[in-house]
């Protein structure tokens, strides 16, 4: 006979043993379980399900009796989902966590399943959740950003494929704003090679960032302010050439004017010695 044993023998457990494993396992409540209800992973799913609503700890410790006495049963896995989602639903750091670490034991249990790919794209949305604004750390974001990419690596026909594919485009967003935020605030310390650097590499990165005009405006900025005037004015030209509404381009037509003059100052010094 296994650990599980068959329903025949779970109602022959009786409830003071349900009740002493569900204390164990929770530690906060016990729920006290019926012989035939203890039999039957049908009834516990359909009793967690319809208690985790009202009472969140006290519909897990049903749930979780389905997993322990019948693993391999369809309801096990809805359970296990019914479970992550509870914890995922209360939001804080800790039950994220709670959550997250739920969805994966699903997919490494279930790696077949159907509820995979929502497990996977939940993984990525306990980091999303507690994304923190551009200017604050941004470990969240990246963790999200890895786990949404996850998604579509390993579930590329699903329907959350193409939600994480939105995702994606919003933690890169992010990311690529909390990095111009920097690079400005270096080129406006005077610090233009730090600039220069973060502001190529939010170019190269994210191309598909919403502020580019800024990216490009600060690149030559940087390099104007430096006296490169040549590196500047392939910058300031895409300002103005390509976001010919957006403000900064008539500072950057500004700029491409003062470069101009600049030059022509320079040319005309040695024809004066001359």
């Amino acid at each position: 006979m296994t650990f599980f044993g068959t329903k025949r023998t779970a109602a022959a457990l009786g409830p003071l043993l349900v009740i002493l494993v569900l204390a164990a396992g929770c530690g906060k409540k016990t729920v006290e379980i019926a012989p035939d209800m203890a039999s039957s992973d049908e009834a516990l799913y359909k009793m967690g399900e319809q208690t985790i609503k009202k009472d969140a700890e006290k519909g897990i410790l049903y749930l979780r009796q389905v997993i322990d006495s019948f693993p391999k049963s369809f309801y096990a896995q809805r359970a296990k989902i019914l479970i992550a989602d509870a914890y995922f639903r209360k939001g804080d750091e800790s039950n994220m966590i709670l959550a997250a670490a739920e969805y994966r034991e699903f997919i490494r249990t279930y790696p077949y399943s159907p509820s995979a790919a929502y497990s996977q794209y939940q993984v990525a949305m306990t980091f999303h959740k507690k994304i923190l604004k551009p200017g604050r750390d941004q470990s969240k974001t990246i963790q999200a950003l890895a786990e949404f990419k996850k998604v579509i690596t390993d579930y590329p026909a699903s329907d959350q494929a193409k939600a994480a594919q939105e995702k994606i485009k919003d933690c890169e967003e992010r990311l690529a704003s909390h990095n111009a935020e920097i690079a400005i605030g270096y080129c406006k310390r005077k610090a233009y090679r730090a600039a220069i650097s973060r502001l190529t590499e939010i170019m190269t990165t994210y191309p598909e960032y919403s502020r580019l005009d800024e990216v490009y405006f600060y690149l030559g900025e940087s390099h104007f302010l430096m006296n490169l005037l040549d590196q500047a004015v392939p910058y300031f030209t895409k300002v103005v050439t390509d976001y010919p509404s957006k403000g900064l381009a008539k500072e950057a037509t500004k700029r491409l004017s003062q470069i101009g003059n600049r030059k022509a100052a320079q040319k005309a010094v040695p024809d004066k010695k001359d």
